[in-house]
């Protein structure tokens, strides 16, 4: 029997170890590897190939939003599951925009985990209740879909929300041309093009429209430099 092979997205190594653990008791799913940033999951995916990948949205250096779009933009046919503590709608739509197989919350069941990462697997999309319920009563509400399927502000591209979530956590210029593996110049000018696009001026502003777009959480843990 072949295995359904995933990988884990989480920067809580407590969590992710909790996870594995209870994947492992699956006879049908096999663990392949773990992330605990955004940039590494986009790494490793592209490197093992899971079937599945269980991804947190709050991510440090690359959030899971953005690590979803990448990853799916790179390699269609691989299922994002979106495991969070977050069940805002709009994050839940931000997601579905994307391509995610399908969204569920924290306190999700051992039993529920498993029946989605078997369902995402075969092609289709899987929900927490409370998440489906919602989402049903807003097709209802607007069955064209007009206004749910939401995406993130279109005026940045992949980078720029990438030096934006890195700004925003703190890191210096030096710092995300690092991470990046750019050159500082050119991290300065993505910068300037981000305040300019969001007539922003300052540092602070970049992060308060970080925190507000869902880019970064508002209780993430910031750098004092």
């Amino acid at each position: 029997m072949k295995r359904i092979t995933v990988l884990l997205a989480e920067d809580h190594e407590i969590v992710r170890e909790g996870l594995r653990a209870l994947l492992e008791h699956e006879d049908d799913i096999a663990v392949i590897g773990e992330a605990q940033t955004g940039r590494q999951a986009v790494k490793l995916t592209s490197k093992l190939r899971p079937d599945v990948v269980v991804m947190d949205i709050a991510m440090p250096l690359l959030n899971g939003l953005e690590a979803t779009r990448q990853i799916l933009q790179a390699r269609p046919g691989i299922k994002v599951l979106i495991l969070s503590a977050h069940s805002d709608d709009a994050y839940i739509e931000q997601i579905i925009a994307l391509g995610a197989a399908g969204y569920l919350i924290k306190q999700t069941s051992h039993d529920v985990l498993s029946r989605a990462i078997r369902e995402v697997q075969k092609g289709k999309t899987f929900f927490s209740p409370s998440i489906s319920k919602r989402l049903h009563h807003q097709y209802e509400k607007s069955p064209d879909r007009e206004g749910l399927l939401q995406k993130k502000d279109d005026r940045l591209s992949s980078r720029e929300i990438e030096v934006l979530q890195l700004v925003a956590e703190g890191n210096v210029n030096k710092e995300t041309a690092a991470e990046l593996g750019i050159s500082i110049k050119t991290v300065e000018k993505h910068r300037q093009n981000l305040m300019k696009k969001l007539n922003i001026h300052d540092t602070a502003g970049l992060t308060r429209y970080a925190i507000g777009t869902g880019i970064i959480e508002s209780s993430v843990r910031l750098r004092i430099i």
